[in-house]
């Protein structure tokens, strides 16, 4: 049932190219409806009592972002009564309601979150998330056969490789993870073997410089100069973003000869549209040229992230190194305490991606 999202996507954009996103709400819960209540029947045949619920039944309230809704409370007596009768609870993740009963998704991929939210309303000491893959890996073993499987990292280099890319969990998710103290399980739908837990950070893990590597694409950066160098100025910007639920990313501001500031970040290509209305209102309201605000689309990320950056001297030159002797140029670097990520052009990312792995030797098993 993986792609039924992919495929309801598909046919909202065969009948509207850009589909209001309350209906868009609307079609792609239908998707996890579908799921849970074929699960359901199947446990039903096997023998045991299922209920399945959608995520307005078990009053999971969401704040009222349509296709990126973020979780405000879970009440879960219903899902305790069920409990109590025996039944097996079968909960269509990824969606909820608001105050108002409205449908709300809570973005691609956020079945992992609702799970993780459901873990610590109810008070598992674990939660298990299944999927195809056998657990975290140094990278995505598709594009890098050598990646290595992890058997152990924590929620914050877990929280900045699933913002960086990594595929295999939900930021949000880890968030949960971290805040309520839910350790996290991931591991393979197929086979029985152990996965990566997710924890919080153990003293030896401080010993491995580099976790992981990530690499994201589908990325558009905008570059805006020759704003007024003055106080609220960013503030303004950047409220205007917020304003219309676009989330930025690699945030870097530089000064010309003028003292004019020049202001670069990174969208999601799924915002690109709304955004692009945002930096337009943005040169009206500065008199900026058209040419002062650049969009360069697409454009591709690759990040390295470990907990022992804190403690360890030279990832960036590594890192940097490798980049340059794969012959890959870099447009702009930010750094965290924990990660190091470079812009660069989308032809180059997987080459990109292969080389750093390389250099800091991730296919081999760590010596502590």
């Amino acid at each position: 049932m993986g792609k039924s999202t992919d495929k309801l996507i598909d046919l909202a954009k065969e009948i509207c190219p850009d589909p209001p996103r309350r209906e868009l709400d609307m079609l792609m819960t239908t998707g996890e409806q579908v799921s849970m209540s074929l699960m359901a029947m199947a446990i039903h045949a096997g023998g045991h009592e299922a209920i399945s619920l959608t995520g307005g039944q078990i009053g999971l309230i969401t704040d009222s972002v349509h296709t990126k809704a973020r979780i405000q409370k879970i009440e879960a007596d219903r899902i305790r009564q069920e409990l109590q009768h025996n039944r097996i609870v079968i909960v269509a993740g990824f969606q909820g309601i608001d105050e108002d009963g409205e449908i709300f998704t809570l973005g691609r991929g956020a079945s992992d979150t609702t799970a993780v939210a459901l873990a610590a309303v109810l008070g598992a000491g674990y939660c298990e998330i299944y999927t195809d893959v056998d657990g975290i890996y140094t990278t995505d073993p598709r594009l890098e056969p050598k990646a290595r499987k992890i058997d152990q990292i924590s929620y914050d280099e877990m929280l900045e490789l699933a913002s960086l890319g990594a595929g295999v969990m939900h930021s949000r998710a880890i968030e949960f993870g971290k805040k309520y103290n839910v350790v996290i399980h991931v591991r393979s739908s197929f086979t029985d073997t152990t996965g990566t837990l997710i924890t919080h950070e153990v003293e030896r893990m401080e010993h491995i410089v580099v976790s992981g590597i990530t690499v994201k694409k589908d990325m558009a950066q905008f570059v805006i100069q020759g704003l007024p160098n003055q106080p609220g100025v960013a503030a303004d910007l950047f409220a205007n973003i917020a304003r219309h639920s676009v989330i930025v990313d690699d945030i870097i501001q530089t000064f010309d000869d003028s003292g004019k500031a020049n202001t670069s970040f990174t969208v999601d290509q799924s915002d690109l549209a709304e955004c692009k209305l945002v930096m337009e209102k943005v040169r009206r309201e500065y008199d900026l040229p058209e040419s002062e605000i650049i969009c360069n689309d697409p454009v591709a990320k690759v990040s390295v992230v470990g907990v022992g950056m804190r403690t360890h001297t030279g990832v960036a030159e590594k890192m940097f190194r490798a980049m340059a002797d794969a012959k890959v140029n870099i447009n702009a670097i930010t750094t965290s305490e924990i990660k190091i990520s470079c812009i660069i052009n989308p032809e180059h990312a997987d080459q990109a991606l292969r080389a750093v792995h390389a250099a800091f030797e991730l296919d081999k098993e760590s010596e502590e």
